[in-house]
Order: C-alpha cells, then structure tokens, then sequence
C-alpha cells in the first residue's frame, strides 16, 4: 500500500479515541487477588490450524478463540460482541481530512514476545493484506480495509496515519486493527526475504510482493505435534504459544514482553479439535468450555447427559439473543447453482422443526446480515417469516418437475452433498432431519462430514456447506454484524456462494457507512430480499452455545462474539 500523508480539506478537527467501556470490564480487569497461580484448561470446539486468524481457513477456524490474548490489536471484542479499546497495544485519534482520518499511535511498551517493537510496518501489512487491492493475499474478507486510500507509514515508527477514500467513512473503524488483525511484519520480511516490506508492498515489484504475501498465506500454519518456533510465533500479548501436541494440548504461558497487566494465571491450555480433548474431560483438567455441543457443556460441568438428541440443558442454555446464525451455504457450481434445485431443497429444510430442537428460543430465523442480538432483529425477522418456513414437500416436487428432461426423458436426481467439520453431533443431527426430510421429496441429502473440511471444499467436495456465521464451524459475530455481512457483497471471499447480485452489494456498501437504525432498516431489507430471491443461503436458527466454567475458576466472562469466552483468559482465576 502506498504510504503518503496530506491533509483532506478544511473537514472540522476532531480528536478522540475508541471508547471503552470501563464501567462493564472495571471488576473482570482489575486484579484478582492472590490466588493460586497454575494452568486452567479451556476447551472450544474448533480447529485451531493457523497463527493467521486472517486467511479464510484460518477465519472459519476456532483460532482466534484460542489466540485473542496472544494477538492483541488497537481493539478487542468485549463479552457482548462490543468493540473495546485496548489502550496496551496503542491509541487512535480522529484527525481532520476532507475523508475519514486516523491515527493510530503505539504504545512504547507495545512490543513482541522476541523484544521487537510493535510499529507502523504492522498496519501497513495489515491493510494491504485485506484490502483486496494487491493481488496474491488470500485474506477472509476484505470489509473496512477496502475502503481505505493510504496509509502514512516511516517504516519503524510508532506511528501511522489511515486515510480512507472520499465518501468511504467506514462506521466500524474502531474495530480495524483490532485483535487478531495484525502479523508481526518483521517476521513476514523475514520468511519473504524483503528488507523494506513498506517499501515493497508501495511498489510494483509483484516478484517480492508475491513473496510477502505467500509468507502471510502460508507461512503460520499450526499443527498438533508441531513444534512451537519462538522467532516465528511471536506474541504481542498477555500470553505466547509455547507448545502444542495432540496429548497436550496448545499451551500458552505468559509472555514476558508483554507491557500490560500481568496474567492471573501463567499457563493456559487450549484444547481444539484435533487434541485428546476427550481425554482432558475424562481426567477431570477442563475448567472452562465454549462449544455448540451442548452435551459436552454437560460433562466438564459433571451433569448426568444422555446420548445427544437435541435436548440437554436446552433450558439453561438457549442463548436469548446470540450473535451468530447457523445457516446453510449452498456451492455456486454444480447441483446447486440450478435455481430450480436451490429452491427445491430450501422447501424441504424443516426450518420451523431444526429450530425448536436446536435453536435459540425455538424460533425460525430469516436473516443473514442481522442477528437475534440485534436491535432491529426481531422486527425485521417476523418480515421474512414466509420464506420458506417449514418443509413443503409437493413444493419441492414440484420444483424438481419444472426442470427440463433428458434426451432419455427423465430428469436427473438430486444428490446433495451437506458438509461440515466433523464428528459433530450437533450438526450431525441436523444433517439426519434433513435428510429424512428431503427424502420424501426425492432429494438424496449425504452426510459429508470431515475433520479438516474447509471453506475451500464447497462445489468441490461438498455441495452445500452448515455453517455458524458467513464461513465457520467455531463461535462467530460481533455486536454491529460486521464484517460477516460482506457474504452478501459480491467478490467478498465469505460470500461463498458467489452472490452477484449489485442490490446487495450496494446495500451492503451503504450498510457499512452508517449505525444509526432507521439507515441501516431498508439497506437490510434490499440486501436480504435480494439474498432470498437468489438462495444465496438458508438461514435456520440463532445458534446456542455452551459457555461455561466450573468451581474450580472465577472472573471467567462468556464471550458472545467470534472470540469466544477466551477474550479475557489473561483474569481468570483458578480458585
């Protein structure tokens, strides 16, 4: 990204910073007493295979579950999705420009776990990499980045100053550069062999380019039985990663670098998908658990649970008003993308069903770019009630008969490949009601689970994809929907299906630009009534997490967001 600075008009001076939200956090962030200091054990229900929580697979994951204390930004996600400043990494400031003008200062004790300094180089890598500008990064989506014109940068400095394009003046901004956003660039010039990344990347050196950015696809992959780098996973927050191995899990361990508040408890172990994890609960060491499954919740917590059927602790654990929504993705190219066979399959999902048995509340839900947690949700919800709300099976029928014969007079059958990251036995049992369901109406649904299915599999390996948010098998959301609203913006990478619709995407574009309720109403309506004539998903139900921690801890707060519970590790308490 090019780096250059000027001043933008005679716009009114505005200073101020992200705003925390003090009054909330004051008793999770204080300190904690002086409690025994040891190991907690969490345990969330994802993969973690990538120190790149920016990459797609690495977005659909559950690594920035694990690593929000590891990789720190200007903001973080507080335990209702809400963006919160993180003043030890750094401040932002509002600057006059005839467009919107950061500017993000780090703090002089902001620095890596290898004693280099955080600096401007960060952004700069940040911003090019999702922004979608410069080609060869695979980023996951590139909402807010996009919108930005330059970035001001002395390679080295503290200091960068982010101008956005005229009439861009993204409404999310204080979550840009937030926590997971930003590599360490040192170390991605290091595995590109650049000396001036900043440099480089403001040029038209596309051989180098290309370098940093396979360094930043492919150069962080994670893997049990891995061996932990410490020159390449460095760390810029409370906690490092200091070893991960199926039996052991992934640890994290205080990072001595770190110029905050020190962690409450030194030693963390992550338990994803991929560690013996079942052997952890077994013994007895996992104290705190995020996971849709809901009888897991049951076993760390040491209550009787039956063989799942879709019921245990519904009671106690329907989520009122989740962030994320659990859909389906239907693959842009083969059986799917005949319209006809979308709207087939669509009639067949028994969503009034799926929703009483897996569901927050027992309620259908029609959206894709508002959650239940919304404030115009409910209202909006009720709008899009008639789409498809329960299976129709002569519907579905019917659908499949409007498609044209074959030479040999029939019509070909319908296979549907539905994937998701398995074993599962939530979206197992989901898959199976579909299935039933679809059967009737002589569409063949397949279970097509795989422990290391990834976005990349849909219209490959799978034809439709059950997801929790835009892409992803782990917690997903945030308070303001963003940036998983993009599924709907065409050419984002988490809009799977391939959605070219430009009343979404208008929509979308517009959406972005403002957070006042009585704006954001009609964009909602002309993206999602676009979203449902295409199929461009099926939503079903506001999903319902388990989020939990036993006697053994305190100060543990559930996160609702993508982050997950983990998003304050660094106070909890073991007792």
């Amino acid at each position: 990204m090019t780096a250059r600075r000027g001043a933008r008009g005679r716009r009114a001076l505005v200073k101020g910073t992200v705003v925390g939200l003090a009054a909330v956090l004051a008793a999770t962030l204080a300190a904690c007493g002086d409690g025994e200091r040891d190991q907690i054990d969490y345990l969330v229900d994802a993969g973690v295979s990538n120190y790149n929580v920016n990459t797609v697979d690495g977005y659909a994951s559950g690594a920035v579950m694990a690593l929000a204390r590891v990789q720190p930004g200007f903001s973080y996600l507080g335990p209702d999705g809400q963006v919160v400043a993180d003043r030890d990494i750094g401040t932002v400031n509002v600057e006059d420009g005839a467009s919107l003008t950061l500017r993000y200062t780090f703090a002089e004790t902001a620095e890596y776990s290898d004693g280099r300094p955080m600096v401007c180089d960060d952004i700069v890598l940040a911003a090019t990499a999702m922004g979608g500008k410069v080609r060869g990064f695979a980023t996951a989506t590139t909402a807010g980045y996009r919108d930005i014109a330059s970035v001001d940068c002395t390679p080295g400095d503290k200091t960068a100053v982010v101008t956005f394009a005229r009439g861009r003046d993204y409404a999310q901004w204080p979550a840009l550069f937030g926590v997971g956003s930003m590599l360490p660039a040192h170390v991605v010039a290091r595995k590109a062999g650049v000396t001036d990344l900043v440099g480089v990347l403001g040029s038209r050196d596309q051989d180098a380019i290309g370098k940093i950015a396979d360094a930043w696809n492919t150069g962080f992959a994670l893997a049990p039985g891995q061996e932990i780098d410490q020159d390449e996973f460095v760390s810029a927050g409370p906690y490092r990663l200091s070893r991960y191995t199926p039996e052991e899990g992934l640890e994290l361990v205080a990072n001595d670098a770190w110029g905050g508040d020190r962690p409450v408890t030194t030693h963390v172990t992550v338990w994803p998908r991929g560690t013996d994890a079942d052997s952890a609960i077994g013994d007895g060491r996992v104290e705190v658990v995020d996971t849709s499954d809901l009888s897991t919740g049951d076993r760390v917590l040491g209550r009787a649970t039956a063989e799942y059927n879709g019921q245990e602790n519904r009671a106690g654990a329907k989520d009122p008003s989740p962030l994320s929504v659990t859909q389906l993705v239907p693959a842009a190219r083969g059986v799917m993308n005949d319209l006809l066979v979308r709207r087939a399959f669509a009639s067949c999902v028994p969503r009034d069903s799926l929703a009483r048995r897996f569901g927050s509340n027992g309620l259908v839900w029609s959206l894709r770019t508002v959650a239940p947690g919304d404030s115009l949700g409910g209202a909006l919800n009720e709008q899009y009630a008639r789409r498809y709300p329960r299976a129709d099976i002569k519907r579905a029928r019917d659908l499949l008969d409007e498609r044209p014969a074959g030479e040999n007079g029939r019509r070909p059958a319908v296979t549907v490949r539905l994937g998701y990251v398995g074993p599962d036995p939530v979206a197992q049992a989901v898959v199976a009601e579909i299935a039933g369901s679809c059967r009737a109406a002589g569409i063949t649904v397949t279970d097509a689970a795989a422990p290391d299915l990834t976005p990349g599999a849909l219209g490959r390996d799978v034809d439709v994809l059950l997801t929790n948010g835009a892409t992803g098998s782990a917690a997903a959301g945030t308070a303001s929907g963003f940036p998983d609203a993009y599924q709907l913006f065409g050419g984002d990478p988490l809009n799977l299906t391939g959605l070219r619709s430009p009343r979404a995407s208008g929509a979308i574009a517009d959406l972005s630009l403002t957070q006042s309720d009585s704006a954001r109403l009609p964009l909602i309506r002309t993206a999602e009534t676009a979203a449902w004539d295409a199929l461009a998903s099926i939503p079903l139900y506001g999903t319902v997490r388990s989020r939990e921690h036993t006697g053994k801890v305190s100060q543990v707060v559930p996160g609702l967001a993508r982050t997950g519970t983990g998003w304050n590790m660094d106070r909890w308490v073991l007792n």
